[in-house]
């Protein structure tokens, strides 16, 4: 007979490679306490890893290191987003490194948040969720805060055509249409680059 665990563990094997989950994830398969304490049963098995209390992921393997990848700061952010129910918007470093702009890895991955300030530190990883009004954001898509974000954090005169060349073919047809049609509040200089990547050819479908 198969346990909660079970099911649990077989979600996360099915999830997107580095994925993050707490036991708030789990409530369509087990009430809170029961899906908390399996993933710590998992965890003390070594069937998963805890990253922070209460947030755990079902390690990749990485041939670089040959063994468990490291955990994706990312995942780790959104999982913690989702156990409270706040809403992320990334910043700076990470906006541009999330979408390729930057090979750089952030030393600390930094994201707006409408939940309290903290940082969440573990080997090797550092997020801060900074409290931020976000209201030039507000009713965004997260595709489009993405943008937003990436084209503050290089500044008007960083935003070239080879920039915008590359973020072309990184978004689909409908994301930049979807993109131009949310953005109209924002400053002229990211309308104007946001409308570029709509009427250029290139876009793929």
């Amino acid at each position: 007979m198969k346990t909660t665990g079970d099911y649990i563990l077989k979600r996360m094997r099915k999830a997107e490679k580095g994925a993050a989950f707490t036991a708030k994830d789990f409530l369509d398969l087990a009430g809170y306490e029961a899906a908390k304490k399996s993933l710590g049963r998992l965890a003390d098995t070594g069937t998963l890893r805890r990253i922070l209390r209460g947030v755990y992921d079902f390690p990749a393997y990485s041939p670089v290191k040959k063994g468990p990848a490291t955990p994706r700061p990312d995942a780790v952010a959104h999982a913690i987003a989702r156990a409270h129910g706040w809403t992320l918007i990334p910043t700076g470093e990470t906006a541009l490194n999330l979408l390729g702009l930057s090979t750089q890895v952030p030393a600390q991955w930094q994201y707006c948040s409408n939940g309290p300030t903290k940082c969440y530190q573990w080997p090797g990883g550092n997020v801060l969720l900074k409290h931020c009004a976000g209201r030039q954001t507000s009713g965004l898509s997260s595709k489009t805060i993405l943008i937003v974000q990436a084209l503050k954090a290089l500044g008007r005169d960083a935003v070239t055509d080879e920039v915008l060349g590359f973020l072309r073919h990184r978004l689909t047809v409908t994301e930049c249409r979807q993109a131009v049609s949310e953005t109209r509040h924002l400053p002229i200089w990211m309308q104007s680059a946001i409308k570029c990547l709509a009427e250029k050819e290139g876009t793929h479908a």
